[in-house]
């Protein structure tokens, strides 16, 4: 493999544009993505934009997937059009999206029947940490593929774990993540809401305890954004949308299942999350779930001036 592999990149969103545009300032760098803006940033940055996924994958080195779920992942690789159909025999396929142990397995299995390895290779720690190359990311990939796949791991990961050999071992690790960070958010959003109900001021409750022993990231960063929620009229900016905690505490509780092992807080977890969906919170950032349990109160509206006559009532004192 040359050092400066030639990579495709599919799916520029959240996480996918930051991974591409660092990539590109190191590698040649083609990337698809169905939002011509984001076509557009990337091309910016030193990329290039490819129509299809087939087309930009046709001279890579490895493709990085970085979309929503299994459903695209699939599509990005084997709809008509997909990179599979150009992707050459030992190239190597990363895939980054949290989509479960046994999806990753499936679909390790089919890119083999193409003679295409895989990188099972889920990251955390959201866009501003991708496009600094200081993500968490936890492999399951053996000796051959994971060579292959070093210089792009590299430079987007501070922390590289692997975890096991195989397509699929990275997956139940990150689970683990979002197990624990869909519950962090969840008890967040509960400990802002009960601080509203008191009448304390969610700032100062976030500021102060973010130090103490009740601190962690989630309750520090999304708490940050919840009271943000409050404070503003506009919806916080959407960095992690609520629906994609949605699929993966739904993914949490689907092989907690299998494993015959309980998971009841997550499992109260993923009912919040679904409450919020259900609300209309879908496509918002998830701090955004708060309002679930503390609605956001409107404005009164501004008084009507009424003019004033020497015989009104407030001039006679009633």
């Amino acid at each position: 493999m040359t050092p400066r592999p030639h990579t495709a990149v599919i799916g520029l969103g959240a996480m996918g544009l930051p991974m591409a545009t660092r990539l590109a300032a190191h590698f040649p760098v083609t990337a698809f993505d169905v939002a011509e803006d984001r076509l557009a940033q990337l091309t910016a940055a030193g990329g290039t934009a490819a129509h299809t996924p087939a087309d930009a994958a046709r001279n890579a080195d490895v493709v990085l997937l970085a979309v929503r779920d299994q459903t695209q992942v699939e599509a990005a690789l084997f709809a008509k059009d997909g990179a599979a159909e150009t992707l050459r025999p030992g190239a190597t396929v990363i895939l980054t999206s949290t989509v479960g142990p046994e999806a990753a397995r499936t679909t390790a299995a089919r890119l083999a029947e193409h003679g295409i390895l895989t990188v099972d290779a889920p990251v955390s720690g959201g866009p501003l940490r991708a496009g600094n190359g200081d993500l968490l990311i936890v492999v399951g990939a053996d000796d051959k593929a994971l060579d292959l796949a070093r210089p792009v791991l590299d430079l987007l990961a501070s922390t590289l774990t692997v975890v096991g050999p195989r397509p699929g071992d990275g997956q139940a690790l990150k689970a683990i993540n979002q197990l624990l960070a869909g519950v962090h958010i969840a008890a967040a959003a509960e400990a802002i809401a009960l601080a509203r109900g008191l009448g304390l001021d969610p700032a100062t409750v976030v500021e102060s305890l973010r130090h103490g022993a009740a601190g962690s990231f989630m309750f520090a960063d999304r708490g940050a954004r919840m009271v943000e929620t409050y404070e503003n009229d506009a919806a916080p900016e959407v960095k992690s949308r609520l629906d994609i905690f949605v699929k993966d505490m739904g993914i949490v509780t689907g092989i907690a299942r299998d494993a015959h092992v309980p998971v009841p807080l997550a499992s109260a977890a993923q009912q919040l999350y679904l409450l919020g969906e259900a609300t209309g919170l879908a496509a918002q950032d998830d701090s955004s779930v708060v309002t679930v349990l503390s609605p956001k109160s409107p404005k009164p509206p501004k008084p009507e001036q009424t003019p004033q006559t020497p015989n009104s009532p407030s001039q006679n004192g009633a």
